[in-house]
Order: structure tokens, then C-alpha cells, then sequence
């Protein structure tokens, strides 16, 4: 099975219009189902189709991926006008007396996601360890990777849109497996919570993050780095303890990211918790604000400095109707609770232009940067690399040069 998307679906949909992007998976499935007859195609919306087929080993699958992209590089005809289109792939490959259809689905899924992430093709077979994350099996192997240093943290910055500076950097756990390769939080981090783990690897994040910290500010780029606090050690008394004491005796500038929802399992305790960190002069952020059940009741109530736009609205902020108007309103809320606010997953120099135009205070995605190691952030800061970025041509009609000078 291979799940294939249409790279950069976004701007073909600005181009053409929503409807006839929507048709154009008809064109795709049309196309490849000529070229390849035994092939099986599936649209399934938004750019994406599902790709199945039977082949004499699994090696056929890599065969079969070349057919699929040599179908598709004759420039289609879209009304009267020549697009040429690619697929990005995820596909996995499964002994036909031993598959299981919904096993097969999710491990093609992943690989798809793992294919966005290293911005190539993925082809997998079922049985290899990383088409399919045992939760159980790494919450036993957890408290040795942290251990034994396969635990590894990446940063991505934070740069003010006005000012065009980096003015934080949001660390990122990753697991670096020796069997199973890299494995991504979204696939460990319960398998944490679930074993109490979760606050070992946060205390041994908070402990790796001011030695960091310390090494930057040393080197003249004193600017606070935020960790991921999960829900499930906001009501925890203990971790509280610990990490308050760890960002007291470290010396460093150190902030922290919760979600609301992590807020809403035990309100009382995960409030009067955070006031505690905010009380020793820990930042607080409230990450991912609007994708799950937001709440006026609990965001007024949280001593958070920070408000994160979650990048599901930021990715279509020029593509959507409804998008820019949330994303407006949300600045301006967060402003008048006296917060800032930053846009996660600002890709392009359009909606940076958006953002800026609407009064965001800081953006955060790969337009700026990727999650990079240590090392790499280093050298990031010290080229000052964001300034690119921040400085396209394509930004100059919509910034205001007083605006952009002052504050």
C-alpha cells in the first residue's frame, strides 16, 4: 500500500481554485490508472490517494514506486493551462497471507509522515520494528534509551516579526533508537506517560536544556528556551518540586510550554501548579491554542505570558476563508489578556506578510527554520540565518517601515 499527497497542494489550490483542485485527484487517479492498470487508486481528499497493488516480493513496491512518478511527469492540462505535479510517498509492503488491513493503513500513514519529515519518498515493510511503534515494547525501553543517551533534543527558534530577532527557541525531544531508527515524541511520549516515565525524561530535559542555555547565553544569545510540560506532571506535586529546584539552582533562562488541555484533566491543581513556576520567574506559554477545546474560563485564569497559535489555522491562513479571521481575533484576545503571540508553522513569506500585517508578535515554523540539533542552532543564531527569511522582497509591499523600526 502507498499513500501518496500532491507536494505543495496549497499553492496549486490557490492557483486553480478550490473546486478544481478538489478534481484534480480525478485527473491524478486517471492518469496513473492508465499508465498502470494493475494498480488500485483511491482519491482521498485534500491531495492525498491511497495506492495498493499485489507484487511478487515486497522489492516490487520500490518497481512499482517508479512507474507511479514516471506516470506523472507529463505536465497536466488544467483548463487550458500546464501544471506539472508530484507525489510524495509513504508505502509499506506485507507478506499477503500475514497482512492486516488496519496494521498495513496505519504503518502507511506513518511512513507518509515520515516521508514529509525527510522530504523523500518511504517504503517500508510491515515487519520492520519502525512500521509500527510497540507502545508497550517502548515503555520498557524507555528508561534505558534515556540513560544511555539515545534521548537527544532538537531547537527550533522563535523570531519577532517587528524586530526581526530570535527571541526564544522551543526545545524538541526526539529518541534516537539503534534498531528502530528515529522515532518521533508522537509515538513515545505516551508510551512515557503510561509508565511514569514522563517525569524522569522531563527532569532529564529540563537538566539538558540549561546546560544549553548557558553555552548560547555565554556566546552573547541570552534568549530563554521553552520545554513541553505534559499534562499529567501539572497536578503532580514531586515533579513541581524538582523542576522548580532545577530552574532555580541552573542559572538559566528556562520556560514552559503547556496546552490547555493538559490545564482542563485537573484544573485547581494544574493552575495553583503553574503559578508556582511563574512565581520563581519561569515564562509560560500556552501551546496549541485553538485545536482542542479552548476555553475563556481557564485562559484568563493561567499565568502564561504567551499565547501559540496552533498551526493547524497558520498553514491556511492564505487559503482559507474563516482561517485569517480566528487568527485575527485570537491576536487580538491574547493582547488584551496582555500576552504575546507567536504562529506555529508559518512555511511561507504570504502568511508571515499576513501575520505581521495583523499585529503577531512572533512566528515559529520552517520558513524560519526546522527543528535543527544543538550544534546547528549554534551556528543558526550566529549567521543570524532568520534574517532571509524576514527580509524576502516578496514581504516589502506590506511592511510599514515605522512600524517595523519601532518597539
Amino acid at each position: 500500500m502507498l499513500l501518496a499527497e500532491i507536494d505543495d497542494f496549497a499553492t496549486l489550490r490557490r492557483a486553480v481554485g478550490i473546486a478544481r483542485a478538489a478534481a484534480v485527484l480525478d485527473d491524478v487517479e486517471a492518469r496513473i490508472t492508465a499508465a498502470i492498470p494493475a494498480i488500485r487508486v483511491v482519491p482521498m481528499g485534500r491531495g492525498a490517494i491511497e495506492l495498493s497493488f499485489a507484487g511478487e516480493s515486497v522489492a516490487s513496491g520500490a518497481a512499482m514506486l517508479d512507474r507511479v512518478h514516471r506516470a506523472m511527469e507529463p505536465a497536466f492540462d488544467l483548463d487550458g493551462e500546464t501544471y506539472r505535479l508530484s507525489l510524495r510517498v509513504g508505502g509499506v509492503g506485507a507478506e499477503a497471507a500475514e497482512h492486516d488491513d488496519v496494521r498495513l493503513i496505519e504503518a502507511a500513514e506513518e511512513a507518509l509522515s515520515d516521508a514529509r519529515q525527510a522530504n523523500a519518498d518511504v517504503l517500508r515493510h510491515l515487519s520492520d520494528p519502525v512500521a509500527g511503534h510497540d507502545p508497550f515494547q517502548l515503555m520498557r525501553e524507555l528508561p534505558a534509551a534515556i540513560e544511555s543517551g539515545q534521548i537527544f533534543l532538537q531547537y527550533q527558534p522563535k523570531v519577532r516579526v517587528r524586530q526581526q530577532c530570535v527571541a526564544s527557541a522551543e526545545a524538541l525531544v526526539r529518541w534516537r533508537h539503534p534498531t528502530r531508527g528515529l522515532i518521533l515524541p508522537g509515538d513515545f511520549i505516551e508510551a512515557a506517560e503510561r509508565s511514569n516515565v514522563i517525569g524522569a525524561l522531563t527532569l532529564w530535559i529540563i537538566r539538558r536544556v540549561i546546560l544549553d542555555q548557558r553555552i548560547i547565553a555565554a556566546a552573547g544569545y541570552d534568549i530563554p528556551i521553552f520545554i513541553n510540560i505534559s499534562g499529567v506532571l501539572l497536578s503532580d506535586p514531586g515533579f513541581v518540586r524538582d523542576a522548580c529546584a532545577l530552574v532555580r539552582d541552573g542559572d538559566a533562562r528556562v520556560g514552559f510550554e503547556i496546552t490547555e488541555t493538559a490545564v482542563i484533566r485537573d484544573p485547581e491543581s494544574a493552575i495553583a501548579n503553574l503559578r508556582a513556576f511563574a512565581d520563581i520567574g519561569v515564562p509560560l506559554a500556552i501551546d496549541d491554542y485553538g485545536a482542542g477545546l479552548s476555553s475563556l474560563a481557564y485562559l484568563k485564569r493561567l499565568p502564561a505570558g504567551e499565547l501559540k497559535i496552533d498551526k493547524l489555522f497558520v498553514t491556511q491562513l492564505t487559503s482559507s476563508n474563516r482561517d485569517p479571521l480566528i487568527v485575527r481575533s485570537t491576536i487580538d484576545l491574547a493582547h488584551a489578556l496582555d500576552m504575546e503571540v507567536t504562529a506555529e508553522g508559518v512555511e511561507t513569506p504570504a502568511a508571515l506578510a499576513l501575520l505581521g500585517v495583523m499585529g503577531c508578535d512572533m512566528v515559529q515554523g520552517y520558513l524560519i527554520s526546522r527543528p535543527v540539533e544543538f550544534a546547528a542552532f549554534r551556528t543558526f543564531l550566529q549567521e543570524e540565518r532568520h534574517i532571509a527569511a524576514m527580509t524576502s522582497p516578496r514581504l516589502s509591499f506590506l511592511r510599514n517601515e515605522g512600524q517595523w523600526k519601532t518597539g
